[in-house]
């Protein structure tokens, strides 16, 4: 993988983060058209990203390739993983893992010592095995959204 450089984001940053999700949304929405999500995916509008950006309970941090974003990734409340996107192109790549990876040692940095959630789309449930994460109850589907919740300690 080329050089992967990682910066914590800004304000500015987010209609760019808001372009690198809208193109995954099919990944994570039982509809590919995002129907029946519409709640969920006006919370990933670059309006209600850079208020997230800039909320004191997030944290997030992007990755760079070659100046090109290809990777976001942010925890909220230093223990729920609340964002891991990868750009199509970058999928099973390592990108995710090094965002997973970043995201957790600030958190710890931080202060937390008691394991991450996350609620793992159907796409993603095997990343987040592979990372360590496991299922703590079963599939889920609300608001348009499925997911699996899952923690690790």
């Amino acid at each position: 993988m080329k050089h992967l450089h990682i910066r914590q984001a800004e304000a500015p940053d987010a209609p760019a983060i808001a372009e690198l999700i809208a193109d995954l949304l099919p990944f994570v929405t039982p509809a590919p058209d995002g129907a029946g999500a519409e709640q969920f995916i006006a919370t990933m509008q670059a309006e209600a990203l850079a208020r997230c950006v800039g909320d004191e309970r997030f944290h997030y941090q992007l990755g760079f390739i070659d100046d090109a974003l290809v990777g976001a990734v942010a925890v909220r409340d230093k223990g729920h993983l609340y964002h891991l996107f990868v750009a199509r192109a970058w999928h099973g790549q390592g990108v995710g893992r090094r965002l997973w990876q970043a995201a957790r040692a600030a958190a710890v940095a931080a202060g937390n010592v008691n394991g991450f959630t996350v609620n793992s789309s159907l796409y993603a449930e095997p990343m987040y095995c592979r990372f360590g994460f496991v299922a703590t109850g079963p599939r889920t589907e609300k608001d348009g959204v499925a997911y699996i919740p899952m923690r690790i300690v």
